[in-house]
């Protein structure tokens, strides 16, 4: 198996940060457009902090932080 020059690398395991529902901008950083929450293979994050990046914006949707939807 070929490894590949453009693979990416966890933002959160490189960078040793916390993920907190507050924390809305880094957390838009992971929502697409339409607010969606955007799959691995195009967040670039593990499957750990991947799990926890989306209970973190489910949070911060559920207390009016972050928008369901796009108006």
């Amino acid at each position: 198996m070929a490894t590949n020059n453009s693979e990416k690398h966890c933002f959160y395991c490189t960078n040793n940060a916390v993920i907190d529902y507050k924390d809305t901008q880094n957390l838009q950083r992971f929502t697409s457009s339409y607010h969606k929450i955007v799959p691995r293979r195009r967040s670039g994050l593990c499957a750990k902090h991947q799990r926890r990046i989306a209970q973190a914006i489910k949070r911060a949707r559920i207390i009016a932080l972050l928008p369901f939807v796009r108006k």
